[in-house]
């Protein structure tokens, strides 16, 4: 046992008291550092999710439009069971049939969406739902909605309908990033 070191008094070491708080103070730091970017990441990440819900609630509404060779409309809901006249749509929306073409879901709604309280979300004043007819396509004109962060309006995205019926995801423009504040 020549080459074998005893265990002894000096032989294990444990950690003082100021190595632990240096590793905490350590840790504090890049803590501190990392929040900021945390967070940004966390905002940006609340706008996109709302932008994925509603090009997935279109596809939805387009679909069934097809699906049933009718008339369809998406719009914004504050009670989940009626299409609202305002052009918010952060308290919610609804995917519903609208046969008799009042812009109103004739029976109880296909889909409804949750509210996205701490985002801003609008559409032009003139453009207040999506109507979408039984070949898929969207009546009227383009429809483009805004999603603002209401404390960090950079972070905006758009979602954008064609008269042909489709939704994309946009970033929006200068001016149109500007209606966020």
């Amino acid at each position: 046992m020549a080459g074998m070191r005893q265990c002894g008094r000096g032989g294990s070491r444990g950690v003082t008291l100021i190595e632990l708080m240096t590793a905490v103070a350590i840790l504090a730091v890049l803590v501190g550092i990392a929040s900021p970017s945390l967070a940004g990441l966390m905002r940006h990440e609340r706008v996109q999710s709302a932008q994925v819900d509603f090009l997935a609630a279109l596809g939805y509404a387009r679909g069934e439009a097809v699906l049933r060779r009718t008339r369809v409309l998406f719009c914004p809901s504050l009670d989940r069971i009626h299409c609202s006249e305002a052009n918010r749509w952060d308290g919610g929306w609804l995917v519903g049939v609208d046969r008799d073409r009042d812009n109103q879901p004739d029976e109880a709604p296909l889909r409804v969406g949750e509210a996205h309280a701490q985002l801003l979300i609008l559409s032009a004043a003139s453009r207040r739902h999506v109507t979408f007819l039984p070949d898929g396509s969207a009546s009227g004109s383009n429809l483009t909605l805004l999603f603002c962060n209401r404390d960090h309006p950079g972070d905006a995205l758009g979602v954008v309908v064609s008269n042909a019926g489709r939704a994309r995801g946009s970033r929006p423009t200068g001016k149109q990033a500007a209606g966020c504040g």
